[in-house]
């Protein structure tokens, strides 16, 4: 995977196919501390102890086409590239907390990627999910939540192309925000 985005992607899949109901993702630029964190958070089925212990090999997965899971591995080294890592929280029946950490200007950092289009795609094609999103650069913050845009909605769809165009527009005027004269 070659931006961050792609990586948010992979995890938030695998909340998903653990059933979960929210979903909660943070990215977090400090660019005074030198820092990117980013945290998947769900409350899906969890995993046991001794699965958390495993889910950083690749040949660990909870899928039954393949016998290898590729995104948590690749997540990790990409973290320890640039002098980061990640901690995996989880506990069966309540659900998962991923965390990863970068170094913000280390030259092996993958870019973000094109955050805006990842966060579309999940939440209007998950319209069973609840999504939180919290994406801060430096001391400005910008926060989705799908329930408030749901509510607004009144029982629209979120895959109806207008109401797919318009969170797509929301989140990269937002984004854009984010780094104007940071």
């Amino acid at each position: 995977m070659e931006e961050l985005s792609l990586h948010i992607l992979d995890i938030v899949q695998n909340s998903i196919a653990a059933d979960a109901a929210n979903i909660k993702v943070e990215i977090i630029e400090d660019i005074e501390a030198d820092s990117l964190k980013i945290s998947v958070e769900d409350n899906g089925k969890g995993m046991s102890e001794e699965t958390v212990k495993k889910v950083c090999d690749p040949f660990t997965t909870g899928r039954t086409t393949r016998r290898v899971g590729m995104g948590i591995p690749l997540l990790k080294l990409a973290a320890e590239l640039t002098g980061g890592g990640i901690s995996i929280e989880s506990k069966l029946g309540e659900g998962t907390k991923i965390t990863a950490w970068f170094g913000y200007s280390h030259i092996d950092r993958q870019p973000l990627g094109d955050i805006a289009s990842t966060m579309q795609q999940l939440i209007c094609m998950n319209e069973q999910v609840d999504f939180m999103y919290i994406h801060r650069v430096g001391e400005k913050v910008f926060e989705l939540d799908t329930r408030e845009i749901k509510k607004m909605l009144q029982g629209v769809s979120l895959t109806e192309a207008a109401v797919m165009d318009w969170v797509l527009g929301y989140l990269t005027e937002n984004e854009e925000q984010l780094y104007q004269n940071s």
